[in-house]
């Protein structure tokens, strides 16, 4: 079991149970899963910057990305339907737990001018989204290697009910939101 894992099992999950009164364990709020999207919008140009944003969200992730292709054609962009422009993975259970708790407790205190990530970017249904500006806060990516810095989001999908239950699950488990 992870560290992160055993934290939600031991401390958080009664702590929730005893906060929001519920009547059963299995009302607690649990993370359900994290989903990391990965844009590459000069794939259109340069098919060669996919495969290297593929192998970086591998590396990051330690699971093989999907690739997104184009839903609809915009002229302006010289996109057409079916291209490939961007990746993204989803991770659950082992993994899930594993990404985070190296997100939360060495990744984020590495960005520049760190404060905390903001309490308001819930979608009024207890999942969190979060944007990071640039993919080099990652041990996992080597810095030489790498031809364009990308921002990719970081959705945490749980299965709280209110923006208040997921705001508190994510907090115990120690996400650092600011003050």
């Amino acid at each position: 079991m992870n560290r992160l894992q055993q934290k939600y099992v031991e401390t958080v999950k009664p702590a929730l149970m005893e906060q929001f009164h519920y009547s059963t364990p299995m009302q607690v709020p649990k993370l359900d899963k994290v989903v990391i999207n990965l844009g590459v919008g000069d794939a259109i140009t340069n098919p060669k910057a996919l495969e290297e944003a593929v192998d970086e969200l591998t590396a990051i992730s330690g699971q093989h990305p999907v690739i997104t292709k184009a839903k609809k054609s915009i002229a302006n962009f010289k996109l057409r339907e079916g291209m490939p422009i961007g990746c993204k993975v989803t991770l659950r259970r082992e993994r899930m737990y594993e990404f985070l708790d190296k997100l939360f407790n060495i990744d984020l205190p590495r960005v520049r001018d760190f404060h905390g990530v903001s309490s308001t970017a819930f979608d009024g249904r207890g999942n969190y989204t979060l944007g990071v500006r640039e993919q080099l806060i990652f041990p996992e990516i080597n810095f030489d290697k790498v031809n364009k810095v990308r921002g990719m989001d970081v959705v945490i999908v749980t299965t709280a009910e209110t923006n208040k239950e997921a705001y508190e699950l994510l907090k115990q488990l120690g996400m650092p939101f600011e003050k």
